[in-house]
């Protein structure tokens, strides 16, 4: 049995070995949270110079491409052309040729083969011009163009009684014709025998022309505005001066029909203007009507420099009807005087629709000042 002396002894080694666990058993706790704490403020660190990363990569990143920001900048492509590949060979090869720096897009039906083959012709073989063709078929009756020769190199896009207008909005994205200097929008109807591209666009880099037309024949041509006709004597017109209609045009005159203006069958845009216009083609107007008189918006300056008619390089205007009649049969005269009607009909419709959003548009926006004005 203990003596009372041992069991003091015994109780003080009991206590302190007791004070030596909770000691032991606190620290290890303290050491825990400490690390714990530690390991979030790490973490926490991490995010936020994640997130700071993220930030100074979005602002590094403000000219990327909208939706590209995940990309690594190297890969990214942001613009293209409408050059053919080949299915085999690595396609650099076929660029040790001059690339095509000039678009002709054209809106044809099988009826005008004869005479869009005369224009096509024109433009591919004149010298020092490198073109790409594009033809919107509006009849679908692309196989039976397979037979010219140029038929394999162009674009066909078929579309079933759709207009220039459509194709344009929807295939011609300014991302996609960037590469092209020059973009010439034309119907099938035109008479190309006065006319030689090279020529043309020599002209129109000259006199700085950013949209543009070859002037109209008056003789054989279908002629709508008496700014577009052919001035004899003369290499480029930018203006008219006489009176039409109610309104006088003369030195004074600013805008359309006057000065400024082009007409919509054979428009000639440099892709800073095109870019513009495309944005204006309405997606669900397609005639087209309206958007003429606002091209000077699109002009890249002062229209009444920047917009004109070149005289020494013109064009006859046929005004054939085909769009909306069948391709497949001759019709009798009188239906396509009824459906010629009726297109002309709907277009109007579609510019006073076109003019009353232009109107509600300038009106709506506060941050929009007309640049007309200070012409």
């Amino acid at each position: 049995m203990a003596t009372p002396v041992e069991s003091e002894k015994q109780k003080f080694r009991l206590r302190r070995f007791l004070s030596t666990i909770i000691l032991v058993c606190t620290a290890l706790f303290i050491c825990s949270a400490v690390l714990v704490i530690t390991d979030h403020k790490q973490k926490f660190s991490e995010w936020a110079s994640n997130d700071d990363l993220k930030g100074k990569r979005l602002k590094t990143c403000e000219n990327m491409p909208y939706g590209s920001q995940t990309l690594p900048r190297g890969i990214v492509s942001p613009t293209s052309d409408l050059e053919l590949l080949p299915l085999w060979g690595y396609h650099q090869k076929n660029y040790l040729k001059k690339p095509s720096k000039y678009l002709l897009a054209i809106a044809a039906g099988i009826m005008q083969k004869e005479n869009v083959n005369k224009i096509v012709n024109k433009f591919l073989w004149s010298d020092g011009c490198n073109f790409v063709v594009m033809l919107f078929h509006y009849d679908g009756l692309v196989d039976g163009w397979r037979d010219l020769k140029w038929s394999n190199k162009a674009i066909h896009l078929s579309a079933i009684n759709q207009t220039k207008w459509w194709f344009a909005k929807r295939f011609l994205h300014p991302d996609i014709v960037s590469e092209y200097e020059y973009i010439f929008l034309w119907d099938e109807d035109l008479g190309v025998n006065n006319f030689d591209p090279g020529s043309y666009l020599t002209i129109i880099k000259e006199e700085g022309l950013e949209i543009s037309q070859p002037a109209l024949d008056p003789s054989g041509s279908e002629v709508h505005h008496q700014l577009t006709k052919k001035q004899n004597g003369s290499k480029v017109h930018r203006r008219i001066r006489r009176k039409i209609g109610g309104s006088i045009c003369d030195d004074s005159s600013s805008g359309p029909p006057c000065s400024g203006f082009v007409e919509m069958m054979a428009p000639v845009f440099s892709k800073a203007s095109w870019r513009c216009t495309w944005y204006m083609i309405q997606n669900d107007l397609v005639q087209g009507w309206g958007v003429d008189y606002q091209l000077g918006y699109c002009a890249q300056g002062d229209p009444s420099k920047n917009v004109g008619i070149v005289d020494s390089q013109y064009i006859k205007h046929y005004g054939i009807p085909t769009l909306g009649g069948s391709a497949t049969k001759i019709q009798c005269l009188s239906k396509q005087s009824e459906e010629r009607q009726t297109v002309k009909n709907w277009s109007r419709i579609e510019l006073e629709i076109f003019k009353d959003r232009w109107k509600k548009a300038a009106k709506d926006d506060d941050c929009w000042s007309d640049p007309y004005k200070q012409y």
